[in-house]
Formats: structure tokens, sequence, C-alpha cells
């Protein structure tokens, strides 16, 4: 962060976390089980998908990462899925938390929350692997509803009539030959030879 390196780890797992509006407790539980115990590594035979992280004694780093809540619009990328961060701040120290708990809090290690981060990875394989908590499995009209739900209130924050509108909303004078009787495009049949 800022050309500062705070945090680091040897073997074991780099998390990198997306945080949904929709998550909760439960799903930060269902989650802290499943990266603790998702048998990735080796066993002392050379047997590949034997141990955990936990079995192995190695380090956890975790990242906060909100723009794995990133849904393409086109070709954009639209966030509205992501916890707001104040919201998804605590919700992440929560799950640091809850991860340290679980295990040997001196193995858990984390980046800086809502910084601007160099992360470097050394994957091992490279193996990368997307876990989602059951609930994060959502019906995708039930997505359709929350997106819709967040463009609203994105719209409501950021209405201002526009010029055009405010124009169309001025009383008219009938003596005036611009002033339109309606709609865009729409001619009046009391029209002058």
């Amino acid at each position: 962060v800022g050309g500062e390196q705070i945090s680091s780890i040897g073997r074991g797992l780099c998390v990198l976390l997306g945080i949904s509006l929709e998550d909760t407790q439960r799903e930060l539980e269902h989650m802290v089980r499943k990266i603790l115990n998702l048998r990735v590594f080796e066993d002392e035979s050379g047997k590949h998908w034997s141990k955990s992280v936990m079995d192995k004694q190695y380090e956890v780093l975790c990242v906060s990462q909100f723009t794995l809540q990133c849904i393409l619009k086109g070709n954009k990328p639209d966030y509205h899925m992501a916890m707001p961060t104040e919201q998804a701040e605590c919700f992440y120290n929560n799950f640091l938390e809850q991860l340290r708990k679980a295990y040997k809090p001196e193995l858990i290690k984390d980046g800086k929350f809502g910084a601007y981060m160099q992360v470097h990875i050394q994957n091992d394989g490279p193996v990368t692997i997307e876990l989602e908590s059951p609930a994060a499995t959502v019906d995708p009209k039930q997505l359709m509803k929350l997106e819709k739900q967040q463009q609203r209130k994105e719209k409501t924050r950021t209405k201002v009539p526009s010029e055009s509108s405010r124009e169309r909303n001025a009383p008219r004078n009938k003596d005036d030959p611009s002033a339109s009787s309606g709609a865009e495009g729409d001619v009046s049949s009391e029209r002058e030879p």
C-alpha cells in the first residue's frame, strides 16, 4: 500500500473476498469453514488434494475485493451488488475475527481495507478455486429485482430535472406560434394554409 509492504505470507491461501449486498452472518460462517477446511494441499506422501491449510499449519492472507461482485452491463462493470463500503468493512473485519477464532490468529494476515493495493500472488500449480456460499446462488429473477431496486435508488439520488423537461413543463403561451401542443413530433391538425 503506497509503496510499503503491509502484509505477506509463505505457503498458504490467498483469499480474495467479494462481499455481496445479500451476505449475512450465515454466509460468513460458511465461508470461514470452507476456507479453513478446503483440501487443496498434498499430504506427506505427495498425494494431491488431501490436506487443508489447517492440517498443514499454513498461513491465510485475506484481501477485500469488491470487484468480484461485478456484473457486466455490456462492456461496463457494474458494482451495485457489492455491499456498500461502511457495511462491507464491518463485515470484512468480522470475517477476519471469525477466521482467527477458528484457527491460529498469528497465521491470519490481511491487506488494508479500501486501499489501493499491489497484490503479488505466486500460484502453486496454478490453482484458483471460486467458492460461493449456498445462499449466493441467487435466482436470476431475484437478481434482476435487486438490480432494478438499486437502479431506482441511484436514479432517485441523482434525479435533477433536465433543461428539456423544465421547458416542457413550463406554461405555454397560446399566442406563441412556436409552442408545441404535446409530445415531440406531434403535428397539430389546426394548421394554417
